[in-house]
């Protein structure tokens, strides 16, 4: 096989490895997964460090959409349709089984994923949603960003653990994922205002 077909072959076998095994998963196990031997597999990847930073790259960066930032940006829209888009495709694309568990297991390994994914994606993501629906809603934000942001978690930490309720402990199944996402996106901008007043203490 070709070098850059097996190299490909072995991420892609890894990925799912690491996701159900956690990041400890030793790596002569996922050369026999592979059909290889450990000797051959570190050809591909001198460092099993090396293989994870290709995995978080495939699997964890790889799966959000840049495009996603324009649209969330697009004027042309309500604010509350581009957010329920946008999360009804991060839930289907990014926010899968295999994605939370190898990101949920990097946290748990005190690895960089994660924190690498929130500083690289997730901040200008909550950036660019509280400035959204303030420009929709006429609201002037606050200056603190460290607020803002946290702000924001409130609608996006809420759609990832119903994603974390759904694929990790099978609960929360009963309802549709449009039909939850409608009724985050519709409470958060709904009280968007009020959320301001509070953080400000009025």
């Amino acid at each position: 096989m070709p070098f850059n077909e097996r190299r490909a072959q072995i991420l892609d076998v890894a990925s799912d490895f690491f996701a159900e095994n956690g990041l400890a998963g030793q790596t002569r196990q996922l050369a026999e997964k592979c059909g290889i031997s450990q000797r051959l597999l570190y050809r591909f990847f001198p460092t099993k460090e090396d293989l994870l930073r290709e995995v978080y790259n495939q699997e964890i960066l790889g799966a959000f959409k840049a495009v996603w930032f324009v649209e969330l940006q697009d004027r042309s829209q309500p604010v509350s349709v581009r957010l329920e888009a946008f999360y009804r495709d991060y839930l289907q694309s990014t926010l899968t089984r295999k994605w939370l568990r190898l990101f949920l297991y990097a946290s748990l390994a005190e690895a960089n994923m994660a924190p690498d994914y929130i500083a690289a994606i997730i901040t200008q993501l909550l950036e660019v949603v509280m400035r959204e629906v303030a420009h929709e809603k006429g609201v002037v934000l606050p200056a603190d960003p460290a607020l803002l942001r946290e702000m924001a978690w409130t609608l996006h930490g809420a759609i990832s653990h119903y994603a974390i309720r759904r694929h990790i402990y099978q609960s929360s199944l009963s309802l549709s994922e449009d039909q939850v996402v409608s009724m985050h996106v519709r409470l958060f901008v709904a009280g968007f205002a009020d959320m301001i007043d509070a953080c400000r203490g009025d």
